[in-house]
């Protein structure tokens, strides 16, 4: 019992050598055919997207129910759903406001905003955290901080000389 859970056989890892290079090929063709923004990862339909071809490597290579046409049909319609649901969305506001979230400004010019917070779901020693991880070791050297649509954190430290960061945050609701 131990020795099968250990090795079952050459076949297998053939199997899995051939088809997982070619899968792996497979993959990279088309990935180099859809573009850079198929990986961006700039929302969460990005990274949904970014994980389930993962996943569908991984079945390829191991599940031997799965064959390599299979593998490949379901790259191209994940990357084909992502094609479609990226252009939807840069053609229609209503399409990206559906798939995207905002992003939002959870400190302003070294004030925290507690509501922003709690709308996120991100406590006071996760942002400090995220402050620290920066670099930055005052509220008073950072003119925003924002929660990105896929989820990540943007630090904006004030600029030297006194000027503004306004630009980098112009597009974002709830600053003042």
């Amino acid at each position: 019992m131990i020795e099968e859970m250990l090795f079952q056989g050459w076949s297998g890892i053939i199997r899995t050598i051939l088809v997982g290079a070619l899968a792996y090929g497979g993959l990279v063709a088309f990935l180099r055919i859809s573009g850079k923004r198929t990986l961006a990862k700039l929302n969460a339909f990005d990274l949904v997207v970014t994980v389930a071809l993962g996943s569908t490597l991984a079945t390829i290579l191991l599940s031997e129910s799965v064959a390599l046409a299979e593998g490949m049909t379901a790259f191209a319609v994940l990357i084909g759903l992502q094609y479609l649901v990226a252009k939807s969305s840069v053609a229609s506001e209503r399409v990206a406001r559906l798939v995207r979230s905002e992003p939002r400004l959870v400190m302003h010019k070294g004030e925290i905003l507690y509501d922003a917070l709690r709308r996120e779901r991100v406590t006071h020693e996760e942002l400090l955290s995220v402050i620290r991880n920066n670099g930055s070791a005052a509220p008073e050297e950072i003119a925003a901080v924002v929660i990105e649509s896929d989820g990540s954190f943007s630090v904006i430290p004030k600029p030297e000389g006194g000027g503004s960061a306004d630009f980098a945050i112009a597009d974002l609701p709830g600053r003042g």
